[in-house]
């Protein structure tokens, strides 16, 4: 009905993804005011502080933010922030349609700050994408990070990411070995 098709419209409404509780950290969809740029600050911060990327890496997000704020397909792609009991912003993760095949969900820009960490709230944040990838109908999830994240490739394997290719570049301002995951849904 045009009820039903209006619902699915209005982003932060969606019934099949509740927010998620516990540890005293939410998981909730994007969309407060604020959210967005958060997401491209922390993001910054944050790898700068732990591997002393510069601001290329931030500009990196804000341009993949921005694409998803601009062009969001609403059935296809989410974004949740983790707040803590205080309602400040701990975590993020987006899931977004592969723009050269609709049957790929790409995981993007997951971030768990050092106020958020030691609780499991990373494995949440790609559990949420997974779950959502798997309702919505995709048929694999990919991923692009860097040898440097050590917590995060964990996290993958653990859920059954493989790696399906590594490539040595020198983006950020430092050298890394980019890598690509995998996950059949």
């Amino acid at each position: 009905s045009f009820f039903f098709l209006l619902f699915l419209r209005i982003p932060n409404m969606s019934l099949s993804h509740p927010i998620t509780k516990g540890q005293d950290i939410i998981i909730r969809e994007i969309g407060k005011p604020g959210d967005y740029g958060w997401v491209i600050q922390a993001h910054g911060e944050q790898y700068f502080e732990e591997f002393k990327w510069d601001v290329s890496f931030e500009i990196l997000v804000a341009k993949i933010v921005s694409d998803f704020a601009s062009n969001r397909k609403i059935e296809r792609e989410n974004a949740w922030i983790a707040e803590n009991r205080k309602g400040e912003r701990v975590g993020c993760v987006f899931c977004v349609q592969d723009p050269e095949d609709s049957t790929i969900a790409k995981l993007r820009i997951l971030l768990v700050t050092s106020a958020g960490r030691g609780c499991g709230l990373g494995g949440r944040l790609v559990d949420e994408t997974i779950k959502f990838a798997k309702e919505i109908g995709y048929n694999k999830m990919k991923l692009w990070t860097n040898h440097p994240l050590v917590a995060a490739r964990k996290i993958y394997l653990s859920r059954g990411f493989q790696l399906v290719e590594e490539t040595p570049h020198h983006s950020f301002g430092v050298d890394l070995i980019g890598q690509i995951y995998e996950l059949a849904l």
